[in-house]
């Protein structure tokens, strides 16, 4: 069965591009072999993340993600049975790295851009995907 959770947290520090390219690459490749989508935003020491696949799988991964020292005060936003994916095609979006630092990393999604366009995204809002507008709103 599908689940779905989704999450903020508290970067202990401000993330360098690096860091936030190597969490990319670490949560592309356990995913990845997990069956599990969704995506990771952050900025300015915030992040927000939906994870969605099979039920114990997303709870596994979960469970790590809830003891890594990267971050702290982390709080459950959901955590329910999903009817489909939601974000089978995301994995994370970057604010704070300029473009130039950003050209070619496979997975980087323009979601927080103010031009990013919406109009497919709107057509059923999901509560992953009013937690995501919510979020952007913010950026």
């Amino acid at each position: 069965m599908l689940h779905h959770i989704a999450y903020v947290s508290t970067a202990v520090h401000l993330m360098s591009t690096d860091e936030l390219t190597e969490i990319l690459d670490q949560a592309r490749a356990i995913n990845q072999d997990a069956g599990v989508t969704g995506l990771l935003l952050y900025k300015d020491r915030s992040f927000v993340q939906v994870l969605e696949g099979e039920e114990s799988t997303v709870r596994e991964i979960y469970g790590r993600i809830l003891v890594d020292p990267r971050h702290t005060r982390v709080t459950t936003l959901f955590d329910e049975p999903l009817a489909r994916r939601d974000l089978g095609d995301w994995s994370m979006g970057f604010v704070r790295p300029s473009d130039e630092e950003l050209a070619g990393v496979e997975g980087y999604s323009h979601f927080l851009e103010r031009d990013y366009p919406l109009r497919d995204f709107l057509a059923d809002l999901t509560r992953a995907k009013k937690l995501l507008l919510h979020f952007r709103s913010k950026a």
